[in-house]
């Protein structure tokens, strides 16, 4: 069983008060919990330990996704957004842990759209997200319930080389590990690289 340490943990949190902390939903006669993971909603059933997709047919999250979404479900802290942009090394700890093979996926994102940032509008439109007024493209959109991202990409051209950024919540490193942190950015960019863009 993938994650059979991260399901102990979540089994024996109390239903009530983890719905509150990661604000969610819980079905206390099924035993499962409903959250939203980059738009996607998945049903966390803590009976048969498996997560999938609320909208079928469905096939079960992938390893990456149920590791984010168990670990948010232990760790989110019920605290209000402190409204402040800040960089990964700024995060407690992250100084140290964004570097080397955990350093963040900007070049997926330059490579992706710094020749054409409003594709980055284009892609997103699965997704919810708010334009943000950062570099030539930007967008804020929310992981988890509790960790939204902003990603920014500024063009690239004879002067300037291309450029991306990604931007946390202050409280991001309270809501998850930043190991678990790092994860859901990679799953984030690759749905935005891997999206297929639409018209304006």
């Amino acid at each position: 069983m993938a994650h059979e340490g991260l399901w102990k943990q979540l089994i024996e949190l109390d239903g009530q008060q983890t719905t509150k902390r990661a604000k969610c939903q819980y079905d206390t006669k099924q035993q499962c919990y409903t959250i939203t993971l980059l738009n996607t909603e998945y049903i966390v059933n803590l009976s048969d330990k498996q997560i999938v997709p609320a909208q079928k047919p469905s096939k079960p999250a992938g390893f990456l996704e149920q590791l984010c979404l168990l670990t948010y479900l232990i760790n989110a802290k019920d605290l209000p957004l402190a409204d402040k942009l800040v960089k990964a090394e700024a995060l407690p700890g992250g100084q140290f842990f964004f570097r080397g093979i955990h350093c963040l996926p900007t070049e997926k994102l330059e490579k992706a759209f710094s020749q054409g940032p409003e594709l980055l509008y284009q892609v997103s439109k699965q997704l919810v997200v708010k334009r943000c007024e950062f570099g030539d493209a930007s967008i804020e959109l929310y992981v988890l319930p509790r960790v939204p991202l902003t990603l920014i990409v500024w063009r690239g051209d004879e002067e300037f080389d291309a450029r991306a950024s990604i931007l946390f919540d202050e409280t991001a490193g309270s809501q998850l590990p930043l190991d678990a942190l790092w994860t859901t950015v990679n799953l984030t960019v690759d749905a935005l690289v891997k999206a297929p863009a639409t018209d304006n």
